[in-house]
This record gives C-alpha cells, structure tokens and sequence, in this order.
C-alpha cells in the first residue's frame, strides 16, 4: 500500500482532519490480509449497531464476527487493535500500534 503524502490545501480543516487520520489508518493496516478482512469487518460490525434494535441474536452476531475479523487482520499484521491499542495506552501499557516488519529504522544505513 502506498500512503499519500498531500495535504489539502490551507483553511480546509476537515479535509486535514479526515487525510490525517486516514494516513494514521493506513500505517497500520498494510499487510494484504489485514486491509482486506477490515473492508468485510468494519461494515458487519457498524451494521450490527441497528441490527441489535431489530434482531438482538443477528446483531450481536455481526458484532462479534465483524470484531472477531478485524482481530484476525491485526493478528496477522503484528499490531494491536485500534480500540486495544488505545486502552493499553491510556493505562501506560506496552502496546504495538505498526507491526516492527513495516516501521522504518531510525537511523537507516549510509
């Protein structure tokens, strides 16, 4: 996966906010694998919110199988989950938020 490094152009601050945080999502979901599964978990899990008013089981399933995908992606990847990452974090926990095979070095070879 390549990441785009433009920027929107000055007095555009949604535009900033979303590319930033779009950018952010990319960094951490560039194994195949990982991207893939997400673009089937995130919309079951999202689609299980409504179905939870309607059909609790159907919901609670979509949200469990569309979590249960996103975990297997960043299994694969090496990282920790978003939301993980985040609670980790917040509790000063060691967390993994880009898998060590796709960071770069911080100091690369001359």
């Amino acid at each position: 996966m390549t990441i785009s490094s433009q920027t929107p152009a000055p007095g555009r601050p949604v535009l900033r906010f979303l590319r930033k945080r779009l950018d952010g999502w990319l960094v951490r979901h560039q194994h195949r694998f990982n991207f893939a599964i997400h673009l089937i978990g995130i919309p079951l899990a999202v689609a299980g919110i409504p179905l939870l008013f309607f059909w609790p089981w159907w919901g609670v399933a979509a949200l469990v199988l569309g979590y249960f995908l996103q975990w297997l992606g960043h299994h694969v990847e090496g990282n920790d989950v978003g939301e993980w990452a985040g609670i980790k974090r917040l509790l000063g926990l060691p967390y993994v938020a880009i898998s060590p095979r796709y960071q770069k070095p911080a100091n690369p070879p001359a």
